[in-house]
């Protein structure tokens, strides 16, 4: 179906079917038409693909998708958006819609049933208070995918893309380039949105490495300790580290210091490889 990003058409589509925005799903329908085609070309939709979509709306960017992609398994927790979808894709032979919580749902599965044969990558255009979950457990599930490109927050996505050693960098940040090269597309205004938002949002698009950049001993130590690092963030590395994680400070900082860094050393200026070093060091004195 033509016109999803005409307002009057929307409208039209929700009245008749009663439906009304939801705060706590933080719907926001896109109604830039230039948008979608934008996110499907530059997400993988294209031939010899299959595309997993997370969050459909009324089916503006699961229209894009279909009409490039070989086929669309589509991720909608809405209940209420299944007949609205019915009537918005029904030009469309190559989509599934699942109606379920993404986080509850095993992808890797979803990827067996519906693309075999094809190569695979994500689209979505993310509610901003699931972006994180979903864009961890995207890649924590360690997928069979290319690339996962999302509209989120601005504000997110230069906290999702920023380089370790920055001051926008985070824990998000490094578990993101543990698994991806990322990279900011463009940027989409408020005013692309129906009801508009309080904030612009950016389209960024995440490409799946198919090997993390850094070799640790223990990938579950590694993790916890960035988590820490980052949760007293002005604090120095030792002192949030062994105040998070509960290691005495002396044996944080020799590990600091077996890294070849200063003990003084902050979270903002760790890297991938000095963290992973520490890491390791740390690692080998636990219990």
């Amino acid at each position: 179906m033509e016109g999803l990003t005409n307002i009057s058409v929307v409208r039209d589509i929700m009245e008749r079917h009663g439906f009304t925005f939801s705060k706590s799903l933080g719907q926001n329908f896109l109604i830039n038409p230039s948008v979608c085609p934008k996110i499907a070309e530059m997400g993988n939709a294209r031939e010899g693909f299959g595309i997993i979509e997370i969050g459909t709306g009324v089916g503006v960017l699961t229209h894009e998708l279909a009409k490039r992609a070989d086929k669309v398994a589509a991720v909608e927790i809405d209940t209420r958006l299944m007949p609205v979808l019915e009537e918005t894709l029904a030009d469309h032979d190559n989509i599934r819609i699942i109606n379920a919580d993404v986080l509850k749902t095993d992808l890797a599965a979803v990827i067996m049933e519906n693309f075999s044969g094809l190569e695979c990558a994500v689209c979505a255009n993310l509610p901003y208070y699931i972006t994180s979950p979903v864009i961890m457990y995207i890649l924590e599930s360690r997928l069979p995918i290319k690339s996962v490109t999302v509209m989120v927050q601005k504000e997110a996505a230069v906290r999702l893309c920023a380089e370790p050693g920055t001051r926008e960098c985070g824990a998000v940040s490094f578990a993101v380039r543990y698994y991806s090269t990322p990279k900011i597309l463009f940027n989409v205004s408020r005013g692309s949105f129906m009801p508009a938002p309080n904030v612009d949002s950016c389209v960024i698009r995440l490409d799946i490495l198919d090997k993390p950049p850094v070799s640790v001993k223990n990938e579950s130590f590694y993790f916890r300790l960035v988590r820490s690092a980052f949760t007293q963030r002005r604090k120095t590395l030792a002192n949030s580290v062994s105040a998070t994680l509960g290691i005495p400070k002396d044996i944080v900082i020799s590990a600091i210091e077996g890294a070849g860094l200063s003990p003084t050393v902050r979270p903002e200026a760790m890297t991938l490889e000095k963290m992973a070093a520490v890491a390791d060091l740390l690692e080998e004195q636990q219990p």
